[in-house]
């Protein structure tokens, strides 16, 4: 009897020894704390909605908001407002009972003065065709795409005179992707420039069916490039010589005559992305003004494709001359065009007016097309392409990023979106740039 009761005793104390050393291996559940913010950039007195994205099923939470009124909260989704001018930390603390994280972002929201971006653009008057022109016809071509065509010689028209049309498409978000297509610049010494614009083609960046491109439900504004100044001439010149014009460098009033439609057909997008490549991706710098007039408040992530603007010492000075296109530059902005014939100090004018825009370069190092048209050629192209692209990013460092490959190839958005840069594809960069939920970094091969 007292041997069985011995035995009782030493398996009741082995299981209560088995049952401490369980809970002594329990691993507390771990937690992350994270969020986001339905914007970044806002005019002084205006609200931020802020949401957490928290792993490990928080408990609680507790923000603390410099520069923000309440300055902390306890609430899961809080909004906060601002209402001074200013650069500022957010921070967040999440438990849930058995662990606690922190995450702090440092100059996360920037707050502006009740001011207009680009007002002494407006001033200089590039603006001043916004609004003037209406297409003579708009015509369904397939299932939610629209013809805009554009008639008579006044007007917007192609380089040679030949008629001009864009497009649109309606996509199932409200986002909205506004496209500037290629295609060659005239010179006063040579044309190497598309006489007809390309019509709206599925591919890359644009294609709907693709369920990895991450524009693929934005509605679409689509500018077909036909003016052979660069979406930004406004003259007419004689180019033989024998007394008649014969050249019609239009850009700005087929750029603004576009850009009014698509305002017209998609007025209140909550994100836009203006990209383009070649001549396009050059172009885009001249129509971001022009979107940002005529959508005050709206996100816009700028892509240039393969038109940084490298051109050498005097070439895209006598280029804007030839084109009369000096008013997109700030007067009092004298290094916008370089000494070295480069846009590096125009693309961080942009960046400086205007908080609520991000911008990218996508290039090969080498680029064939620009390339041959510097001294140096394509060594000289990667070091100057190189040196632009880290002049941005350590200037504006959460808002510029660029994708470089190596070689020289020649566009990426539409001709190959599946491009590997260093294991990172094009199109998946575009995603991290544009979902703004993930890590956006430069890559450079």
């Amino acid at each position: 009897m007292k041997r069985l009761f011995f035995f009782s005793l030493i398996i009741s104390f082995s299981l209560f020894s088995t049952s401490c050393n369980q809970d002594d291996d329990v691993v507390p559940a771990t937690i992350t704390a994270d969020f986001t913010a339905n914007q970044f950039v806002l005019e002084e007195g205006g609200n931020i909605d802020f949401t957490d994205l928290s792993t490990g099923n928080p408990t609680s939470w507790s923000w603390t908001f410099e520069g923000g009124e309440p300055a902390s909260s306890t609430e899961q989704n809080p909004t906060v407002s601002y209402s001074i001018a200013g650069t500022y930390e957010v921070r967040l603390t999440v438990s849930n009972g058995d662990a606690e994280d922190t995450e702090t972002k440092a100059g996360y929201i920037t707050v502006i003065e009740n001011s207009t971006p680009f007002q002494e653009l407006y001033d200089q008057g590039i603006d001043k065709y916004l609004g003037v022109f209406t297409p003579a016809s708009s015509n369904v071509v397939m299932p939610g795409v629209t013809e805009h065509t554009f008639t008579g010689i006044d007007g917007p028209i192609c380089f040679t005179g030949n008629q001009f049309s864009m497009f649109t498409r309606n996509g199932s978000s409200n986002n909205l992707l506004i496209f500037l297509q290629g295609g060659g610049f005239c010179s006063p010494i040579a044309c190497e420039a598309v006489e007809e614009g390309i019509p709206l083609v599925p591919f890359g960046i644009l294609n709907p069916a693709d369920p990895q491109n991450p524009t693929a439900n934005y509605s679409v504004g689509y500018v077909p490039y036909c003016d052979g100044s660069g979406m930004m001439g406004d003259n007419e010149v004689d180019s033989d010589g024998d007394g008649v014009n014969d050249r019609f460098f239009r850009g700005i009033q087929n750029l603004s005559a576009s850009l009014d439609v698509i305002a017209q057909t998609y007025p209140a997008p909550d994100k836009i992305v203006l990209a383009g490549n070649s001549a396009g991706g050059f172009a885009v710098h001249a129509a971001l003004p022009l979107v940002r007039k005529l959508y005050p408040d709206v996100r816009i992530e700028v892509i240039n494709d393969s038109g940084v603007g490298i051109l050498g010492p005097g070439g895209m000075q006598t280029l804007i001359n030839y084109w009369n296109a000096g008013a997109f530059f700030p007067s009092s902005c004298t290094d916008c065009i370089g000494t070295d014939g480069n846009l590096t100090d125009y693309h961080k004018y942009q960046l400086a007016q205007d908080p609520n825009v991000r911008m990218a370069y996508i290039s090969s190092k080498q680029d064939a097309t620009f390339a041959a048209l510097i001294p140096g050629g394509g060594a000289a192209f990667e070091a100057q392409l190189i040196e632009a692209a880290d002049e941005l990013n350590a200037a504006f460092p959460n808002r510029f990023n660029s994708l470089i490959a190596i070689g020289d190839d020649h566009t990426f958005l539409i001709r190959d979106f599946t491009f590997q840069v260093s294991n990172t594809s094009v199109r998946s960069w575009v995603n991290e740039m544009i979902s703004e939920g993930g890590t956006w970094n430069s890559v450079i091969d």
